[in-house]
C-alpha cells in the first residue's frame, strides 16, 4: 500500500462504524463496536486504527462524523467537543483530544451531514446540486448539502427538535429532555418505544401513520425552506415497512400543490427516497471528511 490512508469514524448514539481508506476512498479495513462510555469508546477507536495501520500503512487524516450537539466552530477551544447530547457522559467528550496522539489533520461534521455527503458522493444525490438527508433514529438530525457541502450558520442544523402540530387524539408527552414534544421527542426510536413498547418495524398501520405524519411536517418544512432536489430518509426508523409511503402521501398532502417543479414528481417517489448505499452511507461520508483534508489529496 502507498501514499497515506484516510482513518474515518460514524459514530452514532448507539454504534461506531470504523474504515481504513486509500486516499481514492476504496476501503481496505473495517469494523464496528457499542457507542459506550467516551473513554471507553475512544480507547477501542485508537486500537483499531494503530493495528490497522501497522497492517496498511501510515494513516494521513481522520474523517469523523458524530452524533452530537458538537462544536463545530474551528476557531473555539471546544472545537469538536459534543455540547448538550443527551448520550450519558458524552458532555463535553473532545474528538480532537482522542485522536492528539495521532499527529495528523482531523475533520469533523455530523453523522447525518457525514451520511448527506456519501449519498451526493456515491449514489442518491450524486446528480443534484442540493438534498436533504435526515436521519430517523436515536435521535432524528437533518443536513442540508449544496454543491457538496453541508448548510449551517453558527453550528449544525438540528431539525429533530423543531416543533410540530400535533397529529389527532395523539396525548403522548414526548420524551426530549429539553423540549418534551419536538419532532424528535415525539418520533425518534426511543420515543416510539416509550408510546407502545415496541419498535416501529413490530407496529400496525395506524403506528406508522402516527409517525409518517410527525416526519411530513419536517419533509414540508425542508421543501418549504430550503426547496432541496431530494429529500433522503436514512436511519433504523425509516426502514419500518410502509413508513416512506406514508411519509410521501402526507408530505405531498401537506404541500398541497403549492410547489410546483419537476424535481416534485406526482406521488414523490422519485424525490422522498431512502438511501441508495443503506447503512455505508455515514462512513462513506466520514472517508471523504478526511479525504478533504489529506495531504496531497
Amino acid at each position: 500500500m502507498t501514499g497515506p490512508l484516510i482513518g474515518a469514524v460514524e459514530a452514532g448514539g448507539t454504534k461506531c462504524v470504523l474504515a481504513i481508506a486509500d486516499s481514492d476512498g476504496n476501503i481496505i479495513d473495517r469494523d464496528r463496536l457499542p457507542t459506550g462510555r467516551p473513554e471507553v469508546t475512544f480507547a477501542a477507536l485508537a486500537t483499531f486504527f494503530r493495528a490497522a495501520a501497522e497492517r496498511h500503512g501510515a494513516i494521513g487524516a481522520f474523517g469523523i462524523g458524530t452524533f452530537g450537539p458538537v462544536s463545530l466552530d474551528e476557531t473555539s477551544p471546544g472545537w469538536g467537543t459534543l455540547t448538550t447530547t443527551p448520550k450519558p457522559g458524552w458532555q463535553g467528550a473532545s474528538w480532537p483530544d482522542a485522536f492528539a496522539n495521532f499527529g495528523v489533520p482531523l475533520a469533523i461534521d455530523t453523522d447525518v451531514s457525514a451520511a448527506a455527503l456519501g449519498e451526493w458522493l456515491l449514489s442518491g444525490g450524486k446528480s443534484t446540486q442540493s438534498l436533504a438527508y435526515t436521519t430517523v433514529g436515536t435521535g432524528i438530525g437533518t443536513s442540508i448539502l449544496r454543491d457538496g457541502l453541508p448548510v449551517r450558520g453558527i453550528s449544525h442544523l438540528e431539525g429533530g427538535h423543531i416543533r410540530v402540530p400535533r397529529q389527532p387524539g395523539d396525548g403522548f408527552a414526548g420524551v426530549c429532555q429539553w423540549h418534551g414534544d419536538c419532532l424528535e421527542g415525539l418520533a425518534s426510536g426511543p420515543a416510539i418505544q416509550a408510546r407502545w413498547g415496541a419498535s416501529l418495524d413490530a407496529l400496525g398501520p395506524q403506528e406508522i401513520e402516527t409517525i409518517a405524519g410527525y416526519l411530513a411536517e419536517l419533509a414540508a418544512t425542508l421543501v418549504l425552506l430550503h426547496m432541496p432536489e431530494r429529500l433522503i430518509f436514512g436511519g433504523g426508523v425509516s426502514k419500518a415497512t410502509g413508513l416512506l409511503p406514508a411519509l410521501r402521501r402526507l408530505t405531498e398532502e401537506r404541500l398541497a400543490g403549492f410547489v410546483e417543479h419537476r424535481a416534485l414528481d406526482p406521488g414523490l417517489a422519485r424525490y422522498i427516497v431512502a438511501p441508495q448505499l443503506g447503512d455505508d452511507a455515514g462512513i462513506r461520508g466520514a472517508i471523504e471528511i478526511g479525504r478533504r483534508i489529506l495531504p496531497h489529496a
